[in-house]
């Protein structure tokens, strides 16, 4: 079934949903005077599962005609706004509105937006023992909010619970509406940004440990649904993968993990750290909460990059921000747990990640520097396309050179630039192995000389013979180092 046709199937039973919604509010709308009490609701219209999701997902839950209400009525804002103006008159007793129907002002929509307390009067009416049972639609052990579909927003501090403002996720309302989920962008409220490749699963280097540990991980996401379900391991394990990737910067953490988003079909999301942690006690909670709370229905990958900064070993206590520092790490270990997907958290070094956390991986996988046979697959991967004959010069430069894949990377992209700008394809090699010896140099390491040996002439490389390619003369290359 097609995007269109899920959306014309949508449309179709959402207008007989909307004719039944119509007519239980001009029910409850009779009751002018409080006193009267108006029967029960009239009956829903059938819905046909195999013409949309909208009626596929009432099926499913096997909603009830109180819960189907709730539903629309969350939606209305979304779809037909204007049938909750008449929420809008006015009481001629009291000149003013009616109570009963509860209700807020948005500061943009200029319509009516539902309280839970327009879901009981719509439910309910009068009925005290009827409210009174419609109220365990907005506990916390529903399926409304346990699959957070929707719920009802915190009222202010001294005003009645079901003054909160009703409302429903945006996955649901996509879902309802278009039929097909719509991916967050990045926001105040998600502060995660999709990260996509262009490479492949056989464009990866990974040591063989290393391949081992990723390849468990992926066979878990392939048949986690078997292993729970069908051999009936929810009873002891609980749902999601849990896993730490270290090592040092460049070696391939944030790349494995969007491959792995790649290759079983599934979004990956990278938190921006920034965004998470506040200085303001309390907000970080706030922060993660709305992540996990949006990722939860995804079947996503979320990925916190530079995770010890975030999730650092906790502190002695010694003051109020040391207590708050520490419940926040406490109330992360419980999201984190509690959360049905995939969580890969990346960092540097795994002696800063809380004993508390690390026990709480199914896999702490280390991603080292490459040995020189994966570094020579990772060079022969990147220059496979290269105008220019470079193997025999590779396998001298993937041995000499001990960096990372993402150095490597970076040393490709400037060699390649300056000898796309300077014109002079043939000093490629020249300038690439400058900027190998300029990597080092920048991280304090020393670089003796060696015979470097091209067809058909002997050149002395190293430092003497990079300081003589700035000389003049020696060719249109400069020292960047």
């Amino acid at each position: 079934m097609d995007v269109q046709t899920r959306t014309a199937g949508n449309a179709e039973e959402l207008e007989k949903e909307l004719l039944w919604f119509t007519d239980v509010i001009k029910q409850r709308m009779l009751q002018k005077d409080s006193s009267i009490d108006v029967p029960g609701l009239p009956q829903p219209p059938e819905l046909d599962a195999s013409v949309s999701i909208y009626a596929n997902f009432t099926h499913h839950y096997q909603m009830t005609a109180e819960e189907r209400l709730v539903v629309l009525l969350a939606l209305l804002p979304y779809i037909r706004p204007q049938l909750l103006d008449v929420f809008f008159s006015i009481d001629e007793k009291l000149n003013r509105g009616r109570t009963e129907v509860g209700g807020i002002q948005g500061k943009m929509h200029g319509g009516f937006l539902p309280t839970g307390e327009t879901a009981l009067f719509l439910i309910a009416g009068n009925d005290f023992f009827a409210r009174f049972e419609c109220q365990r639609l907005f506990e916390r052990d529903h399926y409304f909010a346990s699959h957070n579909l929707l719920k009802l927003e915190v009222a202010p501090a001294g005003e009645p619970p079901l003054s909160g403002a009703l409302t429903i996720s945006d996955e649901l309302v996509d879902y309802l509406t278009r039929g097909e989920l719509r991916k967050p962008d990045y926001s105040r409220d998600f502060p995660a940004k999709l990260v996509t490749t262009e490479m492949e699963w056989s464009d990866l280097v990974l040591t063989a440990a290393t391949g081992e540990q990723i390849q468990e991980l992926m066979m878990w996401m392939k048949h986690e649904k078997t292993l729970m379900q069908d051999w009936g391991l929810q009873k002891r394990l609980k749902p999601g993968y849990k896993t730490l990737f270290y090592g040092p910067p460049g070696t391939g953490k944030t790349l494995t993990a969007t491959l792995l988003g790649k290759k079983l079909d599934r979004d990956v999301y990278r938190i921006a750290l920034s965004s998470v942690v506040s200085k303001y006690i309390g907000e970080t909670e706030k922060n993660l909460d709305k992540i996990f709370a949006t990722a939860e229905n995804m079947n996503c990958i979320l990925f916190f990059d530079e995770a010890d900064s975030l999730f650092g070993k906790r502190t002695n206590v010694s003051d109020a921000h040391d207590r708050y520092a520490n419940q926040e790490v406490s109330y992360l270990l419980q999201r984190i747990e509690e959360f049905p997907g995939v969580v890969v958290l990346a960092s540097n070094f795994s002696n800063n990640i809380d004993d508390a956390f690390m026990r709480r991986f199914q896999a702490v996988v280390y991603f080292p520097l490459p040995a020189a046979e994966e570094r020579l697959a990772i060079w022969q991967g990147a220059l496979a396309d290269f105008p220019a004959q470079t193997d025999w010069e590779i396998n001298e430069v993937a041995s000499r050179f001990e960096l990372s894949g993402g150095s490597i990377m970076n040393v490709i992209r400037y060699a390649s630039l300056m000898a796309l700008i300077r014109e002079v394809i043939v000093f490629f090699t020249r300038i690439l192995l400058m900027e190998c010896a300029g990597n080092y140099r920048r991280r304090g390491k020393l670089f003796n000389d060696y015979e470097y040996t091209s067809p058909g002439s002997s050149v002395k490389a190293g430092r003497n013979w990079f300081k003589s390619c700035s000389q003049p003369g020696a060719g249109p290359v400069e020292s960047r180092a």
